[in-house]
């Protein structure tokens, strides 16, 4: 009898040992160098807003934090490979409105599921969207841009950052909403549309913020209007869509933190607290805004619920558009 009860409390005694054991390892989160892949090559707006978070990041845990630059698929070959990594809190990353609900919509055999294989960690910021023309162009309005759609079909083009991007959609919605017919004319990146516009070698773009805002401020180009329901802190002079008199219209790039299904809880909730205390910081928002996006920040169930309400819009839009992938 005596062996027996001190087997069980030598038992007892091994267990509580172990959970004290796992509560520490998880409190010392983290105890080695974090990966963060960036699905992007270096020196774009997704690496500058990874490195701005990441360095923050790395003076609160005391650890690293490589960014590690996976580009190619539209995003999809990073996402991809944070996806495929081990749920344990040391592989996050960044993925967008492109990797995350458009490019596997026109995919058959997508690499991943958006809802079911990444497991959200906050939204990190939005990157407007911009319809802009050239300086000299005689169309002051958004509305006068459709009008003129309206009486000469096909006449008008719009040059984006390249196929299946949220530049591209968006575009797309215009037509549906509207029925008219804006001719996409696809470019390799939103810079070398921003040059022809401001060239005058096409009527009208739509592109992001940080692409066009500096030729807008100095009287190069003309933004119409702000694809979001509200204006944008990274261009307060441009309006709304609702300003525009467009309702239920809110198209914008934006960036998230995720990290593969599976990851603790405990350790989605540490980094998401991390995140929220990051970018509250009047000194990273200045920072965010200054490279042409908005900081803004989710809670992981709130990120939940906002990737499937986006993948549910953009996919609509997809097949909508008839538009395809080469």
């Amino acid at each position: 009898m005596q062996k027996s009860s001190l087997r069980l409390h030598f038992g007892m005694a091994l267990l509580a040992l172990v959970v004290a054991g796992g509560a520490l390892a998880q409190s010392a989160y983290p105890a080695r160098p974090i990966r963060f892949i960036v699905p992007f090559p270096p020196g774009g707006a997704a690496d500058a807003v990874a490195r701005m978070v990441g360095q923050e990041m790395a003076k609160t845990f005391g650890q690293q934090v490589v960014v590690e630059n996976r580009g190619g698929g539209g995003g999809t070959i990073g996402v991809g490979a944070g996806v495929r990594s081990a749920p344990d809190g040391y592989t996050i990353f960044l993925a967008t409105t492109a990797s995350v609900a458009i490019n596997p919509m026109f995919m058959s055999k997508p690499p991943y599921d958006s809802i079911r294989e990444i497991t959200p960690i906050s939204l990190l910021a939005v990157s407007p969207l911009l319809v802009v023309v050239p300086a000299a162009s005689p169309i002051k309005t958004l509305q006068e841009l459709i009008a003129a759609a309206r009486a000469n079909p096909g006449s008008i083009s719009y040059g984006t950052a390249g196929t299946g991007t949220p530049h591209h959609l968006a575009g797309e919605l215009l037509n549906q909403m509207f029925g008219v017919k804006l001719n996409h004319v696809p470019y390799k990146g939103s810079a070398p549309a921003a040059i022809d516009l401001v060239a005058g070698q096409i009527p009208a773009a739509i592109i992001d913020v940080t692409s066009i805002i500096t030729q807008v401020r100095g009287g190069r180009a003309r933004a119409l209007a702000s694809l979001g329901a509200k204006r944008t802190a990274a261009a307060a002079e441009v309006p709304s869509m609702e300003e525009a008199g467009v309702q239920n219209f809110d198209m914008a790039g934006w960036f998230m933190l995720g990290a593969p299904a599976g990851t603790p809880r405990e350790i989605i909730v540490k980094l998401n607290q991390e995140v929220v205390r990051i970018l509250a910081l009047p000194e990273i928002r200045e920072r965010f805004i200054a490279s042409g996006n908005e900081a803004r920040s989710k809670s992981p169930e709130e990120m939940a619920v906002f990737i499937r309400g986006e993948v549910d819009k953009w996919s609509r839009v997809v097949k909508a558009s008839g538009a395809t992938l080469n």
